[in-house]
């Protein structure tokens, strides 16, 4: 995984996009900021934080991915899979559906991905430095470079999609006190059904996690 180091960036995953753009052959890459002043939030909102938090966008192809991944639930699968390596470092981080970082009730990050042609790219904002009162931050210190190696290590691995859902799908029902915005209109996951494919049944409808 080649990994860029960026001291301040408006954006991780718009970088991500441009630096994509402009090389004639594409390798597995990280861009990593110390700041971010206009990050890329679910539904058009932005995640910025302050400096000293965690900002980082990486793209690989569908091929490098577990065969098993439905491409719509990337989003859960990637911060999973974040949350694995905290957890192990002593962290009570949690997943809220679809693909928000929380500790207890209070969001600590998120996470978006979109898929061009067969390129898969995943953007994470983490806090690790108080922002305000309305968000938390991680309860644990950690070594940003190590966390990166960690986890990119674990997506190379292939860890399955059955896995990662095996135990997501326990965790989930942390998600039903909370709710989930769809079509702009706040929906509660209290009666929510979750499918084996990381979609939830909600009001009749299916609705994925891919943001």
């Amino acid at each position: 995984m080649k990994i860029l180091k960026l001291k301040e960036v408006d954006s991780t995953h718009t970088y991500l996009k441009e630096y994509i753009k402009n090389i004639n052959e594409f390798e597995p890459v990280c861009i990593v900021a110390n700041l971010q002043t206009n990050g890329v939030g679910s539904r058009g909102n932005s995640w910025s934080g302050v400096e000293g938090n965690l900002f980082f966008s990486f793209a690989f192809k569908k091929e490098q991915l577990t065969d098993d991944l439905p491409l719509q639930s990337c989003s859960i699968y990637f911060s999973y899979l974040l949350k694995i390596i905290l957890k192990n470092k002593g962290s009570n981080v949690w997943i809220k559906w679809p693909n928000d970082f929380y500790i207890n009730n209070k969001k600590i990050g998120g996470t978006i991905t979109t898929i061009s042609n067969d390129i898969v790219l995943c953007g994470i904002g983490l806090n690790l430095k108080f922002v305000n009162n309305e968000f938390g931050k991680l309860d644990i210190n950690i070594d940003i470079d190590k966390t990166l190696q960690d986890y990119f290590n674990k997506i190379k691995n292939k860890t399955s999609w059955k896995q990662i859902f095996s135990d997501f799908k326990v965790e989930f029902q942390n998600s039903r006190k909370f709710h989930v915005t769809i079509n702009n209109k706040k929906k509660s996951l209290e009666k929510a059904i979750l499918n084996s494919d990381g979609s939830i049944n909600i009001d009749k409808k299916k609705v994925f996690s891919l943001r």
